[in-house]
């Protein structure tokens, strides 16, 4: 009976070993999947936040202004923008 008690013991350890092992690398896997998320999405946020902060400037767009489109941009009001639909587009 002692012997039957030992090797219960032993194989409940072994499976409670590989169960934990097992799930232990599934949580490291999504851990690194999660990393290297963060790591691109990091990287496109570098990109976008250094294009606004480049292209928010007003400096900046009057420099584009003058070096590319010289008299071609008129100022106008926010009260003149208007909003376009589909449906002016598809009927014309």
């Amino acid at each position: 009976m002692k012997k039957f008690i030992i090797l219960l013991l032993i194989f409940s350890l072994i499976f409670v070993t590989a169960y934990v092992k097992n799930s232990t690398k599934k949580l490291e896997d999504e851990i690194f999947i999660t990393k290297e998320n963060l790591r691109i999405l990091k990287k496109e946020f570098e990109k976008v936040k250094l294009e606004f902060d480049y292209l928010s400037s007003a400096e900046k767009l009057i420099e584009y202004q003058n070096l590319y489109f010289e008299n071609e941009l008129i100022p106008k009001k926010i009260t003149e923008i208007k909003i376009l639909n589909k449906k002016v587009f598809n009927e014309k």
